[in-house]
């Protein structure tokens, strides 16, 4: 089964523990970067960054990032090289944004989507495959080209 990353700051956090004990159930083997207890007033690049750190080495195959909106958490690890996460608010962009651009980490806002339609979405997003088509190949070159600057 595959291995999956999840972080979450404060605003999170409680979507965080639910999401991984239903991954863990379902069979993923999960890895927490945490935050590991809630601290208000903590901020998410100190757990999102990591995560999208070992999602570029390989260590875990995709990541969940989470914050409050989802926004801070897509803005952090979209900086680290290699990582190419989205805020995802809908099924269609949850397999789409796999299909066409790779994307390897997805990005919820624990204030902003309930449990139930996050787990849709991630469950979503983990059964996604990339198409390998020449077009998003492409692009992806571009990307790639962009960070090396």
């Amino acid at each position: 089964m595959m291995r999956i990353g999840i972080a979450a700051d404060h605003g999170g956090f409680e979507l965080k523990v639910q999401l991984t004990e239903t991954l863990k159930a379902a069979g993923y083997e999960v890895e927490d970067f945490g935050a590991h207890e809630l601290v208000v007033g903590d901020d998410y690049p100190d757990f999102v960054v990591p995560l999208a750190r070992a999602v570029a080495r390989g260590e875990v195959a995709r990541g969940l990032a989470i914050c409050g909106s989802g926004v801070g958490a897509c803005v952090a690890t979209n900086k680290v090289p290699g990582v190419r996460a989205a805020l995802i608010m809908d099924p269609f962009s949850a397999h789409q944004g796999v299909e066409d651009d790779d994307m390897n980490v997805m990005c919820l806002g624990g204030r902003v989507s309930g449990y139930a339609l996050s787990w849709d979405l991630v469950q979503t997003f983990l059964k996604a495959h990339f198409n390998g088509a020449e077009r998003c190949k492409r692009r992806l070159e571009k990307i790639s080209e962009l960070e090396s600057k």
